[in-house]
C-alpha cells in the first residue's frame, strides 16, 4: 500500500488510521510506550565503550600542513561558466590553473 501524505494539509482520520495500522504492522520497529521511555538509558550510559570511542574520533579530518584560505573574488561569467561546466570541483580547478600560473612566474 503505497499513499502519499502531505505535510501541507492535516491528515483525515482514515489517513491517520492508515498510518497507526502501518505502525503496527511493522514488527521490526514498535512503537515505542511510556515505560519504554520511562527505562531508556543515555546512550553513553548504554554504550560506554562505543562512546568513548566515538569521542575519541571526533574532530573530523586531519589538519592540513598547508591549508586553504577562505576568501571571496569576483570571476567573469565566462570564467565561471567555462569552470562550472565540468561540474562539482570547479573552485579547485581554479585554484590548480592559478597555481600553475604562479609555478610558470
Amino acid at each position: 500500500m503505497t499513499q502519499k501524505f502531505s505535510s501541507k494539509r492535516p491528515l483525515t482520520d482514515a489517513e491517520e488510521a492508515d498510518i497507526q495500522d502501518m505502525i503496527a504492522a511493522d514488527p521490526d520497529n514498535p512503537e515505542l510506550t511510556k515505560d519504554d521511555f520511562k527505562n531508556a538509558k543515555p546512550f553513553t550510559e548504554a554504550f560506554p565503550d562505543l562512546a568513548a570511542n566515538m569521542k575519541k574520533n571526533l574532530g573530523g579530518r586531519p589538519k592540513s600542513a598547508n591549508p586553504k584560505q577562505a576568501i571571496s573574488i569576483r570571476l567573469s561569467p565566462e570564467v565561471l561558466e567555462h569552470f562550472k561546466a565540468d561540474g562539482p570541483g570547479w573552485q579547485s580547478r581554479i585554484d590548480e590553473a592559478l597555481k600553475r600560473h604562479v609555478e610558470k612566474a
